[in-house]
């Protein structure tokens, strides 16, 4: 009982530290972190570009690595100079589009005849128009003045990248361990891989769905709200309804009639429902198996530590934290409350008793 007691206090311990040093050392983490998404997206496209048929010949690793890196640093240099550009424009206009914002709620709620009329500052924060530009473009500022970091960080996990295999094959003492965690790590990247292409080719469409909705509205920014509804698109459930949002209201206020904004609202509405509710479960299927609730505590915990980048990579971690609790006997009913259903896999073999993994020719459904 006494030692029972001691690992929960240790455990408790260790994860009030853990989330300690992750907010304490965010400067320094965070940078980290998007440095191991953009060298995972370069090696993914590298890898694309690897498998695309040119006659009879395939391009080489040392081409395709270098050409991914160029893509991907070019298209991050077009979009970041279009998002600053409509960001400078629209701070420019913040200051109209709040007073007309005002406006239009004073005119909606005229009809009511209140003795005390409520105003738009009784609902929402004054100014709140500016503000969330404001609030824009210091999340563009942060990136950017991180971006020298990344850019270091991405450097030296290019350069190390071919060492890594030969470390995780040190790390243990027998070749049963090593070809368990060489197992673990091939399904992690096999789901992650798969949640990141599936969301990315989703999220692209509804971006350029929204830009193009929005240009052919005559709506201004409509490059920059298919970028946030790009971007939003990886954040569960809240994303989607943000992308709507900000567009829709814009449109209420940059418009002298209804109609437009009604256009916008249902446009964007019934894609995001369609591409959210139907087309984006069906190409998921059940491989990331994780609970709704599971993903909306996910959500909120990573967004308090690490804002909207933390937002957006909540899936993927709760993914990674899900495949390696289900390959420790210990961790396993850890996995299956993160799970949808409770559906691990089937434990058809003893744990090695030396490692703690479960045997290695277990399939899971993860």
């Amino acid at each position: 009982m006494r030692s029972t007691l001691l690992t929960i206090t240790l455990s408790l311990f260790l994860i009030c530290l853990s989330g300690w040093l992750l907010v304490a050392g965010r400067t320094l983490i965070l940078p980290f972190v998007i440095a191991l998404i953009v060298w995972y997206l370069i090696n993914a496209l590298s890898g694309l570009f690897r498998k695309i048929p040119f006659g009879g010949w395939r391009l080489p690793g040392w081409v395709a690595l270098p050409l991914s890196l160029i893509a991907i640093f070019l298209a991050a240099t077009l979009v970041f100079d279009m998002v600053t550009v409509n960001l400078a424009q629209l701070a420019r206009d913040a200051p109209t589009y709040q007073s007309r914002l005002e406006q239009v709620f004073s005119d909606a709620t005229r009809p009511l005849k209140l003795e005390d009329p409520i105003e738009l500052r009784d609902l929402l924060p004054d100014a709140i128009v500016p503000k969330m530009v404001t609030a824009g473009a210091t999340f563009l500022t942060t990136i950017a003045g991180s971006a020298s970091l990344v850019f270091i960080y991405v450097l030296f996990l290019l350069l190390e990248q071919s060492t890594f295999d030969k470390k995780l094959q040190r790390l243990f003492t027998n070749q049963k361990k090593a070809a368990t965690a060489f197992a673990v790590r091939a399904e992690i990247n096999r789901s992650i891989m798969h949640y990141f292409g599936i969301k990315t080719a989703v999220s692209l469409f509804t971006g350029l769905f929204t830009s193009g909705l929005l240009t052919a509205a005559g709506l201004p920014y409509a490059p920059l709200f298919g970028f946030i509804a790009f971007l939003l698109n990886f954040i569960p459930t809240i994303g989607s309804l943000i992308s709507v949002v900000f567009p829709s209201l814009l449109a209420l206020v940059y418009y002298d009639t209804l109609g437009p904004f009604i256009l916008i609202a249902l446009g964007l509405g019934s894609a995001q429902f369609i591409l959210g509710n139907l087309v984006e479960p069906r190409l998921m299927g059940s491989s990331l198996n994780l609970s709704g609730l599971v993903i909306m505590l996910s959500l909120s915990f990573w967004g308090a530590i690490w804002g909207v980048v933390g937002m957006v990579i909540c899936v993927p971690l709760t993914v990674v934290l899900l495949i390696i609790c289900s390959k420790f006997e210990r961790t396993r009913p850890v996995a299956v409350l993160l799970s949808a259903n409770g559906d691990i896999g089937e434990m058809e073999a003893v744990s090695d008793p030396q490692s703690g993994f479960l045997n290695p020719d277990l399939q899971t459904k993860v």
